[in-house]
């Protein structure tokens, strides 16, 4: 589970930067700014959790359930999360429907919160 951790962490970074990148110089010409702020709220998030996944890779065994439920609520919820943004907004940008992932998105940060409360929870009981 770590080294599935970190690259999970290393690719979540990788992209970010790339998607970052491509939402600055080319998305930026062709979507609305709601539509590019909804972009750019993907990427930060994926790239914020690509540390903290990175943090969580050399600093737990993932021997617990609990931290092995952190990482995989923090993967799941980034793939959910901005990959549903991403969607959302590539759907905009060529001009089709894509509204059926709109509930997908919440789900996401739902997974994010309980990844982060499940941290709590773990650097208090600990």
């Amino acid at each position: 589970m770590v080294l599935i951790v970190k690259v999970c962490a290393a690719i979540f970074g990788f992209f970010g930067i790339i998607f970052g990148a491509f939402g600055a110089h080319r998305l930026k010409r062709i979507l609305p700014a709601e539509v590019l702020h909804s972009f750019e709220t993907g990427v930060k998030y994926q790239l914020m959790h690509a540390v903290v996944l990175l943090f969580l890779g050399f600093h737990f065994d993932f021997i617990s359930f609990t931290e092995r439920m952190i990482a995989s609520s923090f993967i799941i919820g980034v793939v959910l999360f901005s990959g549903s943004i991403y969607a959302l907004c590539y759907g905009k940008a060529k001009k089709l429907n894509m509204r059926f992932l709109g509930p997908i998105t919440p789900v996401g940060g739902l997974l994010l919160m309980t990844g982060w409360g499940l941290l709590l929870y773990y650097f208090i009981v600990k």
